[in-house]
């Protein structure tokens, strides 16, 4: 009998037709890519901290954390980026010795005409009406009332005199990257001073201390989420990710295999950015560096920045994610972005750069943190960010390919003859089904070069263990068009045309 069932007994005597269902061949390759957003809920949220929940609309995210929550507003600005994509959350609760930033707007002198006085916190606008003679006190009453009815802002205010106290909804240094900053857009835009009134603002700061995110990876478990947002960007945090994303026994590690990239952002100067970028050294992480003068904070530019990279890297990881808009970030001001040479010195520091276009801030090159290999050398293997999403893609093509086909089959020598219907493998037949399946791949864009691929391909019986079977497999990834370099030697005339 060569034909080999999984269920149908081989001694039934009961006529007559019965039929067993196999649909090893019958499959195809899919993904449901997930997306986790890690951060900090507020004492209204209902949710549990450190317990993972699919949150698929943000007015769940405000109820679940609470309005005007890191969390809440993460949810917020990674929807405008990916209206598709599932969602999961991880709330943390604030650390136990932590503590708030508070910030203040200042109130001088008497409306002289009416007007409108705007402020921008964490790049949200906020506006109030000024009536001819209002004090300064009333001014500030009456824009802390309006801060403190929206309820989506991430800091509460209260009114003394003509001082407005700005404080953060939730503890932590985070809380220092709350931007205030009056009439954002200028007089063009429509904002600018109401006559006879002066604000100054003094920035928020005093923020302390963040949660352990070892609360974070310890409830991700073994589930799998391609895309991980971290608010935080201080080294024990990183180095904590960089763990548990590892090659060794992390999520890239032969034992888990459930792959991701941690997605955070941190605003600075270039110079300060580029110290910071050289002290990392993690492929599985893209720090996203901004301008100081951004509106908004860095919890919000890296779900913005995981949501556009999500949508793009989902569908094709082998195409750049550069020019993918960051929906629902404001662009700093002209004259105060980073030059060039800026970015051209931040890339080679382990930190991914933006770009402003047609009034919107998109991703100019989404690097990962990995500089150098365990020598110290500089190593551009891991460079690019969607390297490790299409490395990822293929190994898991070929996991589904091999698992799905090859579940309950028997391993013999090539040579071997076993009847055509038997679930037998040889070395043989596992080297063809793998330049078979990179065929496919090279097809659909993902790899190139398929006989230089079929010549380096090793399939091997291993010698001490005959139910194992070693592969070397060499796929030559596709990259990507980032540099399109011209020499314009032009001419005044070509001979021939004189």
């Amino acid at each position: 009998m060569s034909v080999s069932f999984n269920t149908l007994p081989v001694n039934v005597r009961v006529p007559l037709f019965y039929a067993e269902v196999d649909n090893s061949q019958a499959s195809y390759f899919e993904r449901q890519n997930r997306t986790l957003l890690i951060g900090q809920m507020v004492s209204g949220g209902t949710a549990r901290a450190g317990v993972p929940q699919q949150v698929s609309r943000t007015d769940q995210a405000r109820i679940l954390f609470g309005a005007g929550s890191m969390l809440a507003r993460m949810h917020a600005v990674y929807r405008a980026g990916d209206t598709f994509g599932e969602v999961w959350c991880i709330a943390l609760d604030d650390a136990a010795a932590s503590v708030a930033a508070t910030g203040t707007v200042r109130i001088t002198g008497t409306a002289s005409a009416a007007g409108i006085i705007t402020l921008y916190i964490a790049g949200q606008r906020v506006q109030g009406a000024v009536a001819v003679g209002d004090t300064a006190a009333a001014v500030a009453r009456m824009l802390a009332g309006v801060i403190t009815r929206s309820s989506d802002l991430p800091v509460t205010a209260a009114a003394d005199g003509g001082k407005i106290t700005l404080t953060c909804r939730w503890k932590g240094e985070t809380g220092n990257d709350i931007t205030l900053i009056p009439n954002y857009r200028g007089a063009l835009g429509g904002e600018s001073d109401v006559p006879g009134l002066s604000v100054t603002v003094v920035p928020m700061a005093g923020g302390a201390g963040n949660p352990d995110i070892a609360v974070a990876t310890a409830a991700m478990g073994d589930e799998e989420y391609d895309h991980v947002v971290c608010p935080y960007s201080d080294a024990a945090t990183l180095d904590a990710l960089a763990a548990e994303m590892g090659d060794t026994t992390g999520r890239w590690s032969w034992s888990r295999q459930i792959y991701g990239h941690v997605w955070a952002a941190r605003r600075g100067s270039a110079e300060a950015l580029a110290t910071f970028g050289r002290t990392r050294n993690d492929q599985h992480c893209t720090i996203a560096g901004f301008e100081a003068d951004l509106p908004s904070p860095a919890w919000e530019y890296a779900a913005a920045w995981a949501a556009r990279s999500s949508v793009f890297l989902n569908n094709e990881p082998e195409r750049p994610t550069q020019t993918g808009e960051l929906c629902g970030i404001l662009p700093p001001q002209a004259g105060k972005r980073f030059t060039l040479t800026e970015k051209q010195s931040l890339l080679y520091a382990g930190i991914a750069t933006s770009m402003v276009s047609g009034g919107a801030v998109r991703i100019e090159r989404s690097v990962t943190t990995y500089q150098k290999n365990a020598w110290g050398q500089p190593d551009p293997s891991y460079l690019d960010a969607e390297t490790l999403f299409l490395l990822a893609y293929v190994l898991r093509y070929l996991r589904q390919r091999i698992t799905q086909k090859y579940p309950r089959h028997a391993l013999a020598n090539d040579g071997t003859r076993f009847g055509t219907g038997k679930a037998m493998v040889t070395p043989g037949i596992l080297r063809a089904e793998l330049i078979a399946a990179y065929r496919e791949l090279e097809r659909d864009g993902k790899v190139e070069n398929a006989e230089a691929f079929k010549a380096a391909l090793i399939v091997e019986r291993d010698s001490t263990n005959p139910n194992r079977v070693n592969v070397l497999y060499p796929p030559d990834l596709v990259n990507q068009l980032r540099i399109f370099a011209v020499l314009a030697q032009f001419r005044l005339q070509y001979p021939d045309a004189a």
